[in-house]
């Protein structure tokens, strides 16, 4: 990618890789994939921040001196997002893949948010409907592979967990006006899953100088899984981007 190096934390929930002169793949978050305890229960969506940081901090260690950039997809969106304002002078950049910055707004209606609510003192791990797999790609090897993959948790969201969510949502909205890194957002029209009007806020709100949002007018959900013209894009706007920032970068050291 570019002769100096660079640090990328990858955050998602789709387990994907993303390829770099040096990459970094988290553990795998609370309630997710490998991890201990229940599928889809945490106590508060901090600790994924926290979970974050703490990993980034270890591989700051062992790779000291690279720029660092975060890279999140999805709800790894939004916990990239509240990691950035959390240290906002970490990072060299941040690439978002379909975030999640606003609830659905079929979801999310007053009438649902007040009975998730009252649910959750009650029936906090009651289970709400189920991701349809096909509206995460259009490529069909995908699907098939993300609905046979053994670490995707293919049950109901929790209600416990739709309240974490709905609180991660609001602590964005606050974190949006103070996000002044570098910023690339790609995100999918007709995305069923995370609305892509989270990331015309986002442009609109985010005061960095720096900021670019390609939409993708027909793909899905999971930028990186789609159709292959699709995916090869996706992954050569982020590659493109980001050693654009690395030469950027490396001028002005010697300037």
């Amino acid at each position: 990618m570019s002769h100096i190096g660079t640090f990328l934390i990858w955050s998602t929930l789709m387990g994907s890789t993303f390829s770099a002169d040096t990459g970094s793949h988290p553990p795998h978050q609370v309630g997710h994939g490998q991890s201990e305890g229940d599928r889809m229960v945490v106590s508060d969506f901090h600790v994924f921040v926290r979970d974050s940081l703490q990993h980034i901090d270890l591989m700051k260690k062992d790779h000291p001196g690279l720029p660092v950039f975060l890279l999140g997809h999805s709800m790894g969106g939004a916990i990239s997002i509240l990691t950035a304002f959390e240290r906002p002078n970490d990072f060299s950049g941040m690439v978002l893949i379909s975030p999640l910055v606003v609830a659905s707004p079929d979801v999310a209606t007053p009438i649902k948010v007040f009975a998730a609510k009252i649910l959750n003192l009650v029936l906090p791990n009651l289970s709400l409907g189920s991701i349809d797999p096909n509206v995460i790609s259009r490529n069909k090897k995908e699907v098939d592979s993300y609905t046979t993959d053994p670490l995707i948790y293919h049950g109901g969201m929790k209600v416990s967990f739709v309240i974490q969510l709905l609180n991660a949502i609001a602590k964005i909205e606050r974190a949006l006006p103070k996000l002044t890194l570098p910023l690339l957002v790609l995100h999918g029209s007709p995305d069923k899953l995370c609305d892509i009007k989270g990331s015309y806020l986002l442009m609109d709100t985010a005061p960095s100088q720096d900021k670019t949002l390609k939409v993708y007018d027909e793909a899905y959900h999971a930028l990186h899984k789609e159709l292959p013209e699709v995916t090869a894009s996706v992954l050569k706007e982020i590659q493109s981007w980001i050693s654009q920032k690395l030469s950027a970068a490396e001028e002005a050291r010697h300037s």
